[in-house]
């Protein structure tokens, strides 16, 4: 299949000193501008290995604020997005938050950060966090809400998907209080995450069984794409956490989204530099036919 190396920086990082870098790997072509100095496709020779030019391509910007992806060209554009909600679509770990505002946040972000760099077990480590928050009252998920903040791009990208006639879903290992709330906030098309118990306006301190987790992830993903009549191949799924690992293995496009170590070595595409809509760039899409639309702002406090 036909491949190009994608490249995509932050708006006028991209310039000619730093395409120049690329000049010893053999088999690329002239640069195709999608934005200029933000993002540009290379041809890569038939016959070249696509791993080995990312690879390659990779080193030789290593110290520049470059994503290099090299993908097919056939289907390029999928037809269903899938997204993790916490670190990737919002800036903010929810349960963190809600740990920080009682006075634990320091305790909890320490085991989140461990469960998502993949050292210890996420339900376990879930169980166990959700815990320590029994006896709060329910009214701490609202004021809870009203800290998140999309993360840049997040809106365009999913406005952008829809109207050139993707799907796009929230898939979380996190709480469903709050995925329905920035799905609609972003205008995601569905939402699926782990559902927080609660009793008498109290936290109980415990999530409904079984929990979502990254097989969990992983099976919504092939479950919508067989909803949608599609093959995975025309799907994109993007996270930074181990419990996205296999999701993202599993979609046609799997972007590691400023992600933990492990999961940016697992994940064959990555994104650390650019916003959310690097990953329009990675699809082909043009600056010229994005939809500009604008983070929220109150949207997240709005009743689910």
């Amino acid at each position: 299949m036909p491949s190009v190396l994608s490249l995509v920086a932050p708006a006028g990082r991209l310039d000619e000193g730093i395409l120049g870098r690329l000049a010893r790997i053999e088999g690329l072509g002239k640069p195709a501008w999608l934005s200029p100095a933000e993002a540009c496709d290379i041809p890569v020779a038939a016959g070249r290995d696509p791993d080995g030019v990312q690879t390659a391509a990779r080193a030789a910007l290593a110290d520049a604020p470059v994503d290099a992806n090299v993908v097919g060209i056939g289907g390029r554009r999928k037809r269903l997005l899938v997204a993790d909600m916490e670190s990737t679509l919002i800036r903010n770990e929810m349960l963190d938050e809600l740990a920080a505002m009682i006075g634990i946040g320091e305790q909890v972000a320490a085991v989140t950060a461990r469960a998502m760099n993949g050292e210890i077990d996420f339900r376990e480590s879930l169980r166990a966090r959700v815990a320590l928050l029994a006896g709060q009252p329910a009214t701490l998920l609202d004021a809870a809400a009203s800290r998140i903040e999309a993360m840049p791009g997040a809106a365009t990208l999913i406005a952008t998907m829809r109207r050139h006639g993707a799907s796009t879903a929230i898939v979380s290992g996190g709480f469903g209080v709050f995925a329905r709330r920035v799905r609609q906030a972003l205008g995601a098309d569905h939402d699926e995450a782990n559902e927080l118990l609660l009793e008498a306006g109290r936290i109980i301190g415990a999530v409904r069984e079984p929990i979502l987790d990254a097989a969990g992830k992983a099976a919504i993903l092939a479950r919508l794409a067989a909803a949608q009549g599609i093959g995975l191949a025309e799907t994109i799924a993007t996270g930074d956490g181990a419990n996205d690992i296999e999701m993202l293995g599993r979609a046609g496009f799997g972007v590691a989204y400023r992600a933990k170590p492990k999961v940016a070595r697992a994940a064959r595409l990555a994104v650390a530099h650019g916003d959310l809509t690097a990953l329009l760039f990675v699809q082909g899409y043009r600056r010229s036919e994005f939809v500009d639309a604008a983070a929220p702002t109150d949207g997240f406090t709005r009743p689910s």
